[in-house]
């Protein structure tokens, strides 16, 4: 379906983002990763993804940096014409009462969350309405819908991308282009799986109590959110079953922002 298009995902070397990564090229599309991480491991990713018949490469730009970005986004049009697929992922977490928050995890949290997602858009943006199609999918967040206490930079952020997520669609809906923001809830991640054996071992309880009572505490729906069905809803958002989708967040989260 996607073949001869070219996916960028920012923040794709681990979890969500290399899950979409890995969808996107299994509908064909040529792949972009960034990220940070071991090198090794990065460039078996990259390997793997090229087994499944698509060109991938590694771009190591930094999120906080703008310049990185633009020079990103011109070697990524320079090989490939365009990237008509970014998916906006990169994000970081930080947890604390809002007068103890470290105005510099503040900063970052913005500038890796939010700030990124205008840049990456307005670099990439110009070839997509040269090209005459594109599709932008930002990973937004349930808390981009409701606000949890001790997350405020996140919570800003995460609204911030849906707010942005509309502007481009609007600007956009005239040039076969879409945006459109996913909404995950509590997805199993690595990071996450970490976090059940620690919280097990910090309150006495076990895994199943920490996943039903501590972490999947807001969600009605008792489950996770698997990396592969945040990767289909990215590949359905780029079939034409979705070009009239566009402005658009969408929950994926066991029922959180239902209540």
């Amino acid at each position: 379906m996607l073949h001869g298009k070219t996916a960028l995902i920012t923040g794709s070397t681990s979890g969500i983002g290399l899950g979409v990564a890995r969808a996107l090229a299994e509908a064909g599309a040529n792949i972009i990763l960034n990220g940070f991480g071991d090198k090794a491991a990065i460039e078996r990713q990259r390997a793997a993804l090229e087994e499944l018949g698509v060109t991938a490469r590694y771009a190591p730009a930094d999120m906080t940096r703008p310049d990185e970005i633009a020079a990103m986004a011109e070697q990524a049009i320079a090989e490939f014409g365009a990237v008509d697929i970014l998916v906006n992922n990169a994000g970081i977490q930080h947890v604390s009462p809002i007068e103890d928050f470290p105005p510099e995890r503040w900063d970052m949290i913005i500038a890796i969350n939010l700030s990124s997602v205008f840049h990456t858009t307005r670099s990439l943006l110009p070839a997509m309405r040269t090209r005459g199609w594109g599709r932008i999918i930002n990973i937004a967040s349930a808390h981009g819908l409701v606000a949890s206490k001790f997350k405020s930079a996140y919570v800003t952020a995460k609204h911030g991308v849906l707010g942005l997520t509309k502007t481009v669609a609007l600007e956009t809906a005239g040039d076969n282009i879409t945006a459109n923001a996913i909404c995950p809830g509590y997805v199993r991640t690595p990071l996450v799986e970490n976090q059940i054996g620690d919280q097990a071992a910090a309150h006495g309880i076990s895994r199943e109590d920490v996943i039903e009572k501590v972490i999947l505490a807001p969600q009605p729906v008792k489950k996770f959110t698997e990396v592969a069905q945040i990767g289909a809803l990215a590949v359905f958002l780029c079939s034409p079953a979705a070009e009239t989708i566009t402005g658009a967040a969408l929950p994926i989260d066991g029922g959180w922002t239902a209540q």
